[in-house]
């Protein structure tokens, strides 16, 4: 059971947007890597239902190499709030993995992901989380099933954390609106609760500008037995998210 807030500060490969790729070079007339990378600025960030910004503003930006193979690695990183956080002002996350269609309508996203707070107090902040999802997709829709998983290590108090979620989205055809909407399940370190687990669940749309640009506002909220002390920063209420979104 985490003491502090420490457990729910993280950032996953989900967070960032959907990325248009940019060949770094070409090889017999054809691409094998990859460059994109992708910025935000988001009225509050929020991991898992969870305000890490202190009801702030946010700003997140990431960069990604991908070859045709499917294997990706990436940076992405996002302002957080020092005293509600308690890990200094920046979260910095690093990954690698593989991603592809592994069958008509159906591909796979396998990978591991590394937590740093590179000005955070002295101690063992950082942790290691490995994640792995499904997606099926039908005409405009799209259902993701998905787990992550950070195993036994010091900086999760030698226990492990569980999480496992589900994404639902969909364009309406013949408009540049898309809806979304998430439910997920913690289990373990990470969360907030007395009992150690905790649900989280949003709602959203999103409007395309252009093919890079986009506008999305979300209900998000998370839902477990914490109750904040007198005077002490609720980062469990239910909030609506504003999220401007470029990616390049």
């Amino acid at each position: 059971m985490l003491t502090s807030i420490r457990g729910i500060v993280a950032a996953s490969l989900l967070a960032g947007c959907g990325l248009a790729a940019t060949p770094a070079f070409a090889q017999d007339g054809e691409s094998d890597i990859t460059i994109s990378g992708n910025a935000a600025l988001v009225s509050e960030y929020r991991f898992r239902g969870v305000d890490l910004s202190g009801g702030d503003i946010a700003v997140q930006g990431g960069v990604d190499v991908g070859h045709s193979s499917g294997f990706y690695v990436g940076t992405w990183g996002s302002s957080i709030d020092e005293d509600t956080v308690g890990f200094g002002h920046t979260e910095l996350d690093i990954y690698g993995g593989w991603s592809g269609d592994v069958a008509s309508g159906v591909s796979a996203d396998l990978g591991v992901i590394y937590y740093a707070y590179p000005n955070g107090p002295a101690g063992d902040l950082d942790y290691i989380e490995f994640y792995a999802s499904a997606a099926f997709t039908l005409g405009p829709a799209e259902a993701t099933l998905g787990v992550a998983y950070a195993p036994d290590q010091d900086s999760l108090g030698s226990t492990d954390n569980l999480y496992v979620y589900t994404d639902l989205g969909v364009g309406i055809p013949n408009t540049p609106i898309s809806l979304s909407a998430h439910v997920g399940y913690t289990d373990g370190f990470l969360t907030f609760t007395n009992d150690g687990d905790a649900f989280d669940w949003s709602v959203g749309a999103d409007f395309a500008i252009n093919e890079n640009l986009s506008v999305g506002v979300a209900y998000v909220d998370v839902e477990g037995d914490f109750v904040p002390g007198p005077g002490a920063y609720n980062f469990t209420d239910g909030a609506i998210v504003g999220t401007l979104s470029v990616s390049f």
